[in-house]
């Protein structure tokens, strides 16, 4: 079975150079991800060999695995982790790339079904309450790692600076945020999702995200998109004119 790679990005936060814009950063994703789905389909490689099997130059190979190695997706080796290894010609040896159990769980795989046959388990033994608790209690957990990315200071600085500060967050989890200007309002914009596959027919994921969101703002927000319903990006947007609030958590 082939795998895909999921969406994947940096986040909103990055300085990137004049004239780097979405385009290029959705082309620079899509070589990553080729790259990393040639090294989990067709298995370890030098960056020569790799550059040979996707068709590529050797210098866009090894611009997508110097980005692959920074976020820990791949990791390279003197020699091949399997196999016989090369006869050593003149020169450096050229390193083996693979990738790690971090690049590997970017993939669609089989874990997809797993937790959506979890849950609808789940709903039919327990109940519709127990599927909104598991949301909620995961919920719960990325709040949590937000806001030990976000630091002390957080609730004082201003509502633009924590929707900048918010979006970098989910980056570095692996949401691939950012935070974009709207009239009146600011879109905090996901282009990946890890769980849309289960969120297709558990919404409640989504819902529970939400909440999290408004938790973390102290301000209301309102889900306009997710990928999980087929649109392109998950969108939530936070109007700037509203009052803001703290918002209480509600048991399930």
């Amino acid at each position: 079975m082939k795998l895909v790679a999921l969406p994947a990005g940096s986040g909103a936060a990055k300085i990137e150079p004049p004239g780097f814009d979405r385009a290029d950063r959705t082309a620079e994703s899509e070589g990553k991800g080729r790259v990393a789905a040639s090294l989990v389909n067709d298995g370890p490689a030098t960056a020569a060999a790799l550059a040979k099997r996707l068709g590529i130059s050797a210098t866009a190979v090894r611009r997508h695995l110097d980005a692959l190695l920074a976020d820990g997706s791949v990791e390279a080796a003197a020699k091949p982790p399997y196999g016989p290894v090369p006869t050593p010609g003149r020169g450096r040896p050229a390193r083996t790339f693979a990738i790690t159990d971090r690049g590997r769980s970017q993939f669609v795989s089989d874990y997809d079904n797993l937790a959506t046959d979890a849950l609808e388990f789940l709903a039919e033994t327990v109940g519709p309450k127990a599927v909104a608790a598991f949301a909620e209690a995961r919920a719960a957990q990325l709040e949590q790692a937000l806001r030990d990315r976000l630091g002390n200071n957080w609730a004082t600085v201003p509502l633009d600076e924590k929707l900048v500060g918010l979006a970098a967050a989910l980056s570095d989890l692996g949401f691939s945020a950012s935070a974009d200007p709207a009239p009146g309002s600011t879109q905090l914009c996901q282009h990946h999702c890890p769980v849309s596959h289960v969120a297709e027919q558990f919404p409640q994921l989504c819902e529970a995200e939400t909440g999290a969101f408004a938790r973390l703002l102290g301000h209301h927000v309102q889900r306009l998109a997710t990928i999980a319903h087929g649109d392109g990006v998950c969108t939530t947007v936070v109007p700037l004119s509203a009052p803001s609030r703290t918002i209480e958590r509600t048991s399930a």
